[in-house]
């Protein structure tokens, strides 16, 4: 069956405007930032009709074990198949470590059976600074190019020059091009998280 792949970048912008309805408030720990985005995704997942799983698992064969994915999201057709899902649609990965930068992106890419190679994978991903994220997407185009997924890179990182996080966004489709958005992280006046757009912030002044 053809892959189903998305425009992931449609995916980010709604992440971007649906982000102040998380709750993430200034004492919530990283642990459940990782938990409520998670969660985002996997009832997205659920509402366009997939199952969605978190915590799923699946076979890395460089290493001869299964590893495990964040959010993964399954296709379930009987017309097609009536014992096994057909296909593995997303494979989602949340890290708050910066040291895991590297590790994040081998494990949306790994070399696994086919029936486990994901049609989209999405990264986000907290980052030391901006200066890793052309290394990290050098990193992406060469793991992918085996495996021909559409990728979705959310790099997060502290601007203080601003005091502000920055949330930049890479969507690399399975023809080769990359597609670029960039969205600013910050509290409101009652110390909640949201998001906005670059120019959104800029025009606002």
């Amino acid at each position: 069956m053809d892959k189903q792949h998305f425009n992931l970048i449609i995916f980010f912008e709604g992440y971007v405007r649906n982000y102040r309805r998380l709750n993430l408030h200034y004492l919530h720990n990283r642990s459940m930032f990782t938990k409520r985005e998670i969660e985002y995704f996997s009832n997205l997942g659920e509402m366009l009709g997939y199952h969605a799983f978190i915590e799923d698992s699946k076979p890395d064969n460089d290493k001869g074990r299964s590893r495990p994915m964040d959010l993964a999201w399954w296709r379930w057709d009987e017309r097609v198949d009536k014992e096994h899902y057909v296909g593995l649609i997303l494979h989602l990965e949340r890290e708050n470590q910066w040291d895991k930068d590297v590790e994040t992106i081998e494990k949306l890419f790994s070399n696994t059976n086919e029936e486990y190679i994901p049609h989209n994978v999405i990264g986000i991903q907290n980052i030391e600074s901006e200066s890793k994220i052309e290394h990290l997407n050098k990193l992406v185009i060469r793991k992918n190019k085996a495996q021909g997924s559409n990728a979705l890179m959310i790099y997060r990182f502290y601007d203080a020059d601003m005091d502000v996080e920055r949330v930049w966004a890479y969507n690399f489709l399975a023809s080769g091009q990359i597609e670029e958005r960039k969205a600013i992280c910050r509290m409101d006046e009652l110390d909640y998280w949201y998001m906005c757009f670059e120019e959104e912030f800029v025009n606002r002044g």
